[in-house]
C-alpha cells in the first residue's frame, strides 16, 4: 500500500468516525495521529517538530493563552456586563440580539482573529442567553459562521490571508479594499437569511425581557479592582494582536505574555491555596487543545505524502489557459477542500502553484513583484483567499473557530452535532461562495 493511500485511508476513516459522533472527536484525532506516526506516514520528529507536517504550536499556544485570559476575566463579571449591555442595545429582542452579536463577532474577527474573537464572545452569549432563558446554540452557531466571514476581510483576520499576503506581496489595505465590500454583502445576506429561517420564530417571555432591561450592568461587576486592571491588560493584548507584525511577536507569544500578566493579576488578588490558584490552567479546554494537536498531525500526513499538493495542482491546471475558469475553479475548489481539511496547509500548497502558473503564462517577466501582480494572476489570489476562509463554514472542523465554539457550548451543557452544524454551515458556505463568484466576475473577470 502506498503512503498516499495509507494516509488517505487513515484520514477518511477518522473523518467518518467523527461524523458519526460515536467516539469523541479528540480520541479519534489523537488515534489517527498515532497511526500516522506508527505506520511511518510522518516521523516522530516531523509530527512534533516540523512546521510543515506537524503540530502548529502557534495555534495551540494562542488557544491556551486566550483560554487562561478568559478564565480570569470570567471572575470579574465582565461577560455579564457585556451581556446586559448587548441585551439593552437590542431591547432584549432575540433576533436583534443575535444580529448585534454576529456583527460584533465579524468586526472583531477582522481586527483580531476568529479564534480569539469567539473565545471572547461565547461567554457573553452564554450569559445573556441564560438571563433570557434562550437556547444559546443558534446564537453560538451564528457567531462561529460570522467569525469566519468577518475574518476573511483583512490580512490578519484568518491565517491563510497572512500566507497569501506574504506570497503575493499584498498589503493590509489591499485585502480591506478588495475583500471588505464582498464580506459586508455576505454578512448582510447572511443576517437576512437568519431572519427568514429563525428570526420570526424567536421570542422572549415579557417578564424576562422587562427584568433584563431593568438590570444595571454595573451591578454585575464582582471585582471592580481586578476588572480595571484586566481591562488595561486586555487592551494591551489586543493591541499586540493588531500590531504583531510591527513588534515582531507572533499572536501566540502575545497571548502567552497576556496570560502570564493575567495570572499575576489573579495571584495578586489573593488565593487561599495553590490548588485554587491553578484553576486558571485546570479550566483550559484541554480536549480542544488535544483535538487540534491530533488534527494537525493527521493533515500533516496528507501534506507529507503529497495529497494536498496533488489536489491543489489539479485545481490550478484543470482550466489552464482559461483564467476566468481557473479563478472560479480555485474559488470553489478551495472552499470545498477547506471545509474538510485545515486551510493553512492547503494554502501553503496552492501559493507556489499560482506563482508557477504566473511564470508559465509570463516567461518574459523576471521581476517577482511584477509577475505576481499581473492582471490575470491577481484574481487567483483573491479567489484563493475567499475560498479558503469562507470554506471553513462548511463543516464543524472546517475552521478552528467552529471547534472552539462547539467545545465551549459542550462545556456549558449544550450539544452541537456534526450534522446540526453542517445543515446550517454548508448552505451558508455555498451562498457565500456564489456571491464571491459573482463579485470576482464583475470586478476582475468580465
Amino acid at each position: 500500500m502506498s503512503s498516499m493511500t495509507l494516509a488517505l485511508l487513515i484520514f477518511c476513516s477518522c473523518y467518518l468516525v467523527i461524523m458519526t459522533e460515536r467516539i469523541h472527536k479528540t480520541i479519534v484525532a489523537l488515534s489517527g495521529a498515532a497511526l500516522m506516526i506508527a505506520f511511518g506516514v510522518v516521523s516522530q520528529d516531523e509530527a512534533f517538530y516540523s512546521h510543515e507536517f506537524g503540530v502548529d504550536y502557534s495555534v495551540v499556544f494562542l488557544l491556551i493563552g486566550m483560554m487562561v485570559i478568559i478564565n480570569i476575566l470570567r471572575e470579574t463579571g465582565l461577560f455579564e456586563v457585556l451581556a446586559i449591555w448587548a441585551a439593552k442595545q437590542a431591547k432584549a429582542k432575540p433576533f436583534r440580539l443575535m444580529a448585534l452579536l454576529a456583527i460584533l463577532t465579524a468586526g472583531l474577527s477582522a481586527m483580531l482573529d476568529n479564534v480569539t474573537t469567539v473565545l471572547l464572545m461565547a461567554p457573553v452569549t452564554l450569559a445573556i442567553s441564560k438571563r433570557l432563558e434562550l437556547n444559546p446554540v443558534m446564537f453560538l452557531l451564528c457567531e462561529a459562521l460570522s467569525s469566519n466571514i468577518g475574518g476573511t476581510a483583512t490580512l490578519v483576520g484568518d491565517p491563510p490571508n497572512i500566507m497569501i499576503a506574504s506570497k503575493a506581496e499584498l498589503g493590509y489595505l489591499d485585502f480591506l479594499l478588495v475583500l471588505g465590500p464582498i464580506v459586508l454583502l455576505i454578512m448582510a445576506v447572511f443576517l437576512g437569511a437568519m431572519w427568514l429561517v429563525f428570526g420570526r420564530n424567536m421570542a422572549v417571555a415579557p417578564h424576562l425581557r422587562e427584568a433584563v432591561l431593568a438590570l444595571n450592568p454595573q451591578d454585575a461587576i464582582r471585582d471592580r479592582g481586578l476588572l480595571h486592571r484586566c481591562l488595561w491588560a486586555l487592551g494591551a493584548v489586543n493591541l499586540g494582536f493588531m500590531f504583531h507584525s510591527f513588534i515582531h511577536l507572533e499572536p501566540a507569544t502575545v497571548a502567552l505574555l497576556g496570560a502570564s500578566v493575567f495570572m499575576l493579576l489573579g495571584h495578586a488578588r489573593g488565593r487561599s491555596n495553590e490548588t485554587e490558584e491553578m484553576t486558571y490552567l485546570a479550566d483550559v479546554e484541554w480536549k480542544t487543545i488535544f483535538f487540534f494537536i491530533g488534527l494537525f498531525i493527521l493533515v500533516g500526513g496528507l501534506v507529507k505524502v503529497g495529497a494536498i499538493r496533488f489536489l491543489a495542482d489539479r485545481l490550478v491546471h484543470v482550466t489552464e489557459g482559461n483564467m476566468a475558469g481557473a479563478t472560479l475553479t480555485v474559488l470553489v475548489g478551495s472552499a470545498v477542500l477547506s471545509a474538510f481539511v485545515d486551510n493553512s496547509p492547503y494554502v501553503a500548497a496552492m501559493n507556489p502553484l499560482i506563482v508557477d502558473l504566473a511564470r508559465s503564462l509570463h516567461p518574459e517577466i523576471s521581476d517577482y513583484s511584477t509577475l505576481v501582480h499581473q492582471p490575470d494572476i491577481i484574481p487567483l489570489w483573491w479567489a484563493l483567499a475567499l475560498g479558503a476562509c469562507l470554506g471553513g463554514n462548511g463543516t464543524i472542523i472546517g475552521a478552528s473557530a467552529n471547534v472552539v465554539i462547539v467545545d465551549l457550548a459542550r462545556k456549558a451543557g449544550y450539544h452541537i452535532s456534526f450534522w446540526q452544524f453542517f445543515k446550517l454551515g454548508f448552505p451558508v458556505m455555498v451562498g457565500s461562495i456564489l456571491l464571491s463568484a459573482v463579485y470576482l466576475w464583475l470586478v476582475f473577470l468580465r
